[in-house]
Parts: structure tokens; sequence; C-alpha cells
């Protein structure tokens, strides 16, 4: 694949699902995870997402799972939705052989705009697993601030995956946006 080329940002239709349920899948779990930084296989077997659950985000009102694309190919995908004043960030994934190279950076600055600009969001507010150092390490560099806040990991619902430890939760972090000039 051609990483000079642009990347291009749209937002997924039906047709989409069974890419975006391959992505993140390869993204999250599995042999392909494993290829790159973000995959949670060392906290959580099973399923990450199927196509009913993809299927049920792009239908809802106030969501967009927003895709990136080179050469016509997808290689990124995250979902956004407006949540009161909050845009709220989830359901990332980037291919696992593009990451390293800002395509995630440049997908997440690409949803904060759409959250911005559609809805009038403050902030982006998202839950990480909070064992996941690493990846919230990441997400601090990019503005967002741990909060103390956590949101209990919903063990006995297979559709989040099959937890591999008992003390798996989510911690919320938040990003607040910078002021825009009237």
């Amino acid at each position: 694949m051609n990483t000079s080329a642009p990347i291009a940002f749209r937002t997924a239709v039906s047709a989409d699902i069974p890419a975006i349920v391959a992505l993140v899948e390869s993204a999250y779990r599995g042999e392909s995870g494993l290829r790159g930084w973000t995959t949670e296989s060392h906290l959580l077997d099973g399923r990450r997402t199927n196509n009913e659950d993809v299927g049920a985000v792009i239908k809802r009102p106030h969501s967009c799972l927003l895709l990136a694309e080179r050469d016509g190919q997808l290689i990124a995908s995250c979902h956004v939705e407006r949540q009161g004043k909050f845009g709220y960030f989830g359901m990332f994934a980037v291919d696992p052989a593009q990451q390293g190279g800002g395509l995630g950076k440049a997908v997440l600055a690409e949803a904060e705009r759409l959250a911005r600009e559609r809805w009038q969001c403050r902030a982006m507010r998202m839950t990480v697993i909070e064992q996941r150092n690493e990846l919230i390490a990441w997400y601090e560099r990019r503005g967002y601030l741990r909060t103390a806040e956590y949101e209990p990991f919903p063990y006995g619902d297979e559709r989040f995956g099959i937890p591999r430890r008992p003390d798996l939760r989510f911690e919320v972090l938040v990003k607040t946006f910078a002021k825009q000039p009237a």
C-alpha cells in the first residue's frame, strides 16, 4: 500500500460493516493484533465486535462511524457520538500494519474536529481499560486527561470480550477543546 497517498475520511454505510468488523478484530484480537501495539489479547479473548453491533452504531442518531481510507482501502476507523455536551470516542482501530506512522493521530484529530464542528461539543470523552497504560499515555500526549472516574467492565457480556483477569475496569479520559474565536 502506498503510505504516501493522502488519507480520505468518510462516514460508514451498511455496506462497510464486514470490512469494519474485520479491521477492528485485526487491531484488537488474535494473531494479527499482535503485530500492532494496540492489541488487547493479553487482557481479553473472544470477539471485539460483530456485524450487528457495528450496524447499530451506524444507524444510531448523533453517531458516526468514521472511516479512514488510502487508495480506496480501509486502514482505520472510529466511532464518534454526541452525548450531551461531550463527544464520545470509541471503537478506534488502526490496521496493525499501518500503526506507528501517525495515522492514529490523524484519525483522532478528525474525530475531534467532527465532534466540535458537527455537534458543537465542548470536549471529547472516552473510556480505556485502565491496564492499558501505554495506550493511556498515547492519549495523554494528545491532550487527554485522566479523570479518576471509572466504569465497571461488563463481565458476562461477551460482546466486550472474554476477560483473562478479574480486575478489569474502564478509566474515563477527557479532552476539553479550546474555545473557538467568535
